[in-house]
């Protein structure tokens, strides 16, 4: 099997994942076992007779990082004192989405194995296992698909709950102490 072929099956097999697969219910995708063999196909290509393709943690934590994000009941990413410099830091003028995308991400890169570890901000009133499992899912498919590496655990903290309406309340008495 030829690279190019590896990655016009790798392009199939992400058309077929339905549109409405970022909920907590997902539906099921036709053909699963042909993904598993597209899968381990995928494994065979990062080492070829004409060389070896090495992904970078940075890559699939940024991968998984985009992953989470696209989660509806993921409000941030990062614990807390992460979470207050990443916003002091994207005010800052030149600073890249980058270390956005990676923040309360860590990752484990092996030659065909990857494992992630995640901290979450969640809203309050949804549901924080519906939120978790669809994230996991989310982020297992993401990264195999597009790096063809076997994700061997997704661990997921979820350090806080985002409460709507909350940072106003925050403001207000701020204003009233100075």
């Amino acid at each position: 099997m030829t690279t190019e072929d590896v990655s016009r099956e790798s392009r199939d097999q992400s058309s077929n994942v339905p549109a409405a697969t970022r909920g907590s219910q997902r539906e099921t995708v036709p053909g699963r076992a042909n993904a598993a063999t597209a899968r381990q196909a995928q494994h065979a290509a990062l080492t070829t007779d004409h060389g070896n393709t090495r992904i970078s943690d940075a890559v699939v934590a940024k991968i998984a990082g985009l992953a989470t994000k696209e989660i509806p009941g993921v409000y941030d990413m990062g614990k807390g004192m992460a979470r207050t410099f990443g916003k002091l830091r994207a005010q800052v003028p030149g600073s890249g989405q980058t270390d956005s995308a990676t923040q309360g991400v860590t990752v484990e890169v092996g030659e065909r194995q990857a494992a992630a570890d995640l901290d979450i901000v969640t809203f309050y009133g949804q549901s924080i296992v519906e939120v978790s499992e669809a994230v996991r899912r989310n982020v297992i498919e993401r990264i195999e698909a597009m790096t063809g590496l076997q994700v061997t655990e997704v661990n997921i903290t979820v350090d806080d709950l985002y409460v709507e309406g909350g940072d106003g309340e925050t403001e207000q008495q701020e204003s009233r102490v100075q």
